[in-house]
């Protein structure tokens, strides 16, 4: 039993830490995007992932980042357990799955595939679309709650950490926003203003809504990818069950996509 206990919750802790993995592109976690096919542990405390992407030509700059992140998430476990991670149906599978098996770590193996692709500014792009978008989720939220543009935008860290939401987008990106402020601006006071613009300005109450239009556009681009992307792993690999309430690409096409709000309990 004891045996028992121990592997379940070694399966847990195996399965939260790569659900912190996001896919840097659309900002989900590649556990609910479907990407990790399988991760067990097996008797002897050994960690084996079987990671497939939705096509066969996706960017290798992506598949590195995101296989990174797994790598650096294996390394986190309490265990300190060996791994083996498999990249599956890719068009440089059999690079990367030759090269970790040899030794080689993750930055090695993409440094040449890569070739002088600047994957430091690659990361900060995509850092910036997920503050963004989170931001959003948050700031509509507070909207639908009935708050002023004024009040939303003179917000502390302790009066946002006292906000709540019913569950819904504004609730999950709530914190995901505030890690994604702090990260972005680690020296910022508890008084500052949470809510300022990806180069840390000021935003006008009157000038918010113009904000929120220019994080609309981002977040409907993320979106439509993110559907594109569940599509054609649906597609490639003939998956029918589909996360409720997605949107779909023709509800992209038909300007069906509702903004997420949710209102603060």
């Amino acid at each position: 039993m004891a045996t028992a206990s121990v592997s379940g919750g070694r399966e847990m802790e195996l399965w939260r830490r790569l659900g912190e993995v996001n896919d840097p592109e659309l900002d989900e976690p590649v556990t609910e995007m479907g990407f990790v096919e399988r991760a067990a542990v097996t008797s002897d405390g050994r960690v084996e992932i079987d990671f497939r992407l939705p096509t066969y030509w996706c960017s290798p700059n992506f598949a590195f980042l995101m296989l990174d992140g797994v790598r650096k998430a294996l390394d986190q476990l309490s265990w300190a357990p060996a791994y083996r991670v498999k990249l599956h149906d890719h068009m440089f599978a059999e690079e990367v799955n030759r090269g970790m098996e040899s030794g080689k770590t993750f930055g090695d193996i993409f440094a040449v595939l890569a070739e002088d692709q600047d994957l430091g500014a690659l990361r900060e792009t995509f850092a910036m679309k997920a503050f963004k978008r989170r931001q959003e989720a948050v700031l509509r939220g507070l909207r639908q709650h009935g708050l002023t543009d004024r009040e939303i935008l003179g917000m502390d860290l302790p009066a946002y950490d006292v906000a709540r939401f019913e569950a819904g987008e504004a609730a999950k990106q709530k914190p995901r926003y505030r890690a994604a402020l702090l990260e972005r601006f680690p020296d910022r006071r508890a008084d500052d203003p949470v809510f300022v613009t990806w180069e840390g300005q000021h935003i006008p109450a009157d000038a918010l809504s113009a904000h929120l239009a220019e994080l609309r556009a981002v977040r409907i681009n993320m979106e439509f990818n993110g559907a594109l992307c569940r599509g054609l792993k649906q597609t490639r690999y003939k998956e029918l069950d589909v996360v409720d309430g997605e949107p779909t690409l023709v509800d992209f096409i038909m300007d069906r996509v509702p903004a997420r709000t949710a209102p603060i309990a």
